[in-house]
C-alpha cells in the first residue's frame, strides 16, 4: 500500500456490541483508517473474493489489515485464516487476530495458520481505544506487501 493510500481495516465479528464499541474506540482514538464489517467467517471471505455486493472494490476496499474474530459461526476465524493463506492473491494480507480466547493453544494455531499478530479483546472501552490506538500507528508507519488488486482468486 502507498503512503498515502487510505490503509482500510476490515473488522470481522458476530458480535454486534462489539463493533459498536470498536466503532467508538475508532472514533476515540482518533483514527481515520477505513473500517469495513463482516459479520461472520463467510461475509469475510465474499468480502475478500469481491463477490455480490462486494464486487465494488471502490465502496469495499481490500483491506490492508484484517481484524478477525475467532469464534463465529458460518465458517470461524481459523477457517477464515486458512483460506486467506491458500489464495495466491491475498495469502500476504496482514492478518491481526482478536480474540476473547487467552488459550494457549489457540494463540499457536493462529499462528501456525499464518496470523500476523494475536490481540485479546480487553473488557472495557478505554483500553480497547488504547489497543486501537496502537494498532492505528503501527498502521501508519507499517511497510506493507501489495496485494492482487482485483482480490479474485
Amino acid at each position: 500500500t502507498l503512503m498515502n493510500e487510505p490503509r482500510t481495516i476490515l473488522m470481522v465479528d458476530d458480535n454486534e456490541d462489539l463493533l459498536f464499541l470498536m466503532r467508538a474506540a475508532f472514533k476515540m482514538a482518533k483514527c481515520d483508517n477505513p473500517l469495513q464489517e463482516a459479520h461472520n467467517g463467510e461475509e469475510a471471505i465474499a468480502y475478500l473474493k469481491g463477490k455480490g455486493v462486494y464486487a465494488d472494490r471502490h465502496n469495499y476496499p481490500l483491506p490492508t489489515v484484517m481484524l478477525l474474530d475467532l469464534k463465529m459461526p458460518r465458517k470461524n476465524g481459523f477457517d477464515v485464516l486458512t483460506w486467506v493463506r491458500a489464495q495466491p492473491g491475498l495469502k500476504r494480507l496482514t492478518i491481526v487476530i482478536m480474540s476473547a480466547s487467552m488459550r494457549e493453544e489457540d494463540v499457536e494455531r493462529a499462528f501456525d495458520l499464518g496470523t500476523n499478530s494475536f490481540l485479546v479483546k480487553p473488557g472495557d472501552l478505554t483500553t480497547l481505544t488504547t489497543m486501537l490506538r496502537c494498532l492505528c500507528d503501527w498502521i501508519q508507519i507499517n511497510q506493507f506487501p501489495s496485494l492482487d488488486k482485483a482480490g479474485r482468486n
